[in-house]
């Protein structure tokens, strides 16, 4: 991925690699005078609430104070008229340079194409004999939201789209508006669009439950939610909760470590390790050599993800889902499993931070997406997955679901021939191998 992950030109020192954590020694950032006092209050806070602070904050999260974190391209890139690959990077480097945007989504980069090519696949799988009706979280600049609907009204029958409406729940004020005015350049898209400014893991903004099918697009969005950390001395020690807290005597910031209590924290853990417990495979062997040789772990834990689509199914019961983000992320130099990147843009040149406490509003905190575990949290919060504690008779219906690399995708649904340079590369399809989608419907079946 160019924008976030191939254009850094400097790294912080790994701060990890020489230093022991333990239970009684929680862990300090060595920038101590960096923090903004504000993220941080005077109670100690989960690590999921400090990431939605340092990020969302109405005044001093990262995308409260850069209302360009998200560009907008003035046209789109004419791909067949590029030579190859170095007269693309040269074009690219070019626009970043001359907007000073932090990044551009796929879907701006390549648009209308990538738009485009989810709108076909929603309209291969949706019942057309009902209003389509579509949600899109985090709509970024509302491109995607134009380009479906563009897609929509060139080539559906035109019920389809007279009766169609599209939301956008946009958490972002500033974006909020700059969706309204891209989605409002075709007049005849204004009537069946609106933008709600809200939190979509607020299950009270939702309202009633909608009984009616539609769709819910989520672009580049789990990798920005809030996620826990939990963390054990060795591998036979039991997990423990990470928490955030002021340091008594300086103003800088420290790791607290909990016996494990929240909810969501220990609910998703355990989806997270069904197929541990079933095969039961730790032997004593094992055992022994984790005494020998103890090594602290470290693991995220997609806790924002599961409260979402905990709401999204209590509140959509029959929606379909369609999500592209992350799948991994080189040169993360945070420690554990599934680790975010942190990093800032200055004077187009991209700094990696090597601590997740050093973001304190002007850095980006973006996570990779297991989605083998975002298919189990997908059924565990449609009510099919049952986990070992639950033990009521009621089960939801199982979904459908499809994990496609981007490249599969697009072939598929899209129009790849519109992306590529006069050579054959085609930088959708050569350039996002780290990115994918998610696709997930509704089924009658039972089992």
């Amino acid at each position: 991925m160019l924008s976030r992950s191939h254009t850094k030109k400097k790294l912080l020192p790994f701060i990890f690699s020489k230093l022991k954590v333990t239970t009684n020694e929680p862990f300090t950032s060595p920038f101590q005078a960096l923090f903004s006092t504000h993220i941080v209050g005077e109670k100690p806070i989960l690590v999921r609430d400090f990431i939605h602070r340092a990020l969302y904050d109405p005044k001093h999260g990262y995308f409260s104070q850069r209302s360009g974190s998200v560009g907008v391209l003035e046209r789109s890139i004419k791909f067949n008229q590029l030579e190859g690959r170095k007269a693309y990077m040269k074009h690219l480097d070019k626009i970043y340079k001359q907007s000073g945007i932090a990044w551009f989504t796929p879907v701006e980069l390549f648009k209308p194409w990538y738009a485009q090519g989810i709108a076909e696949a929603i309209m291969r799988t949706a019942n057309l004999s009902v209003p389509l009706k579509i949600y899109e979280i985090g709509g970024g600049s509302g491109t995607c939201a134009k380009g479906i609907m563009d897609y929509i009204m060139l080539n559906a029958p035109p019920r389809v789209y007279n009766s169609m409406t599209y939301t956008s729940v946009e958490i972002s004020p500033a974006l909020a508006e700059i969706q309204k005015q891209t989605v409002g350049e075709v007049h005849g898209h204004l009537s069946k669009f609106k933008v709600e400014h809200r939190d979509a893991t607020d299950r009270s903004g939702w309202g009633d439950v909608e009984q009616q099918p539609c769709w819910v697009i989520m672009l580049e969005v789990l990798d920005n939610l809030p996620h826990d950390l939990i963390y054990s001395e060795n591998q036979v020690s039991p997990w423990m909760e990470v928490w955030v807290e002021k340091q008594l005597d300086r103003e800088g910031l420290s790791e607290l470590y909990k016996p494990l209590q929240d909810s969501l924290i220990k609910c998703c853990l355990e989806i997270l390790e069904l197929d541990k417990s079933n095969t039961n495979q730790s032997s004593a062997v094992s055992k022994a050599w984790s005494k020998l040789f103890p090594k602290p772990r470290r693991c995220w834990l997609p806790t924002g993800c599961m409260k979402l689509l905990e709401v999204l199914h209590a509140a959509l019961p029959k929606m379909s889902l369609i999500a592209s983000d992350f799948s991994y992320l080189p040169d993360v130099k945070i420690p554990g499993e599934r680790a975010p990147l942190v990093s800032t843009k200055k004077d187009g040149c991209s700094s990696d931070y090597s601590n997740y406490l050093d973001a304190k509003g002007e850095a980006d905190i973006f996570f990779p997406t297991d989605f083998w575990l975002l298919e189990r949290i997908d059924h565990y919060c449609s009510g099919w997955l049952k986990l070992q504690k639950d033990k009521s008779s009621t089960q939801g219906k199982r979904r459908r679901t499809i994990t496609l690399d981007t490249s599969s995708f697009m072939e598929e649904f899209g129009l790849p021939s519109k992306t590529r340079t006069k050579d054959g590369y085609n930088p959708l399809l050569d350039d996002f191998k780290n990115t994918k989608f998610y696709l997930s419907v509704p089924t009658h079946n039972i089992k």
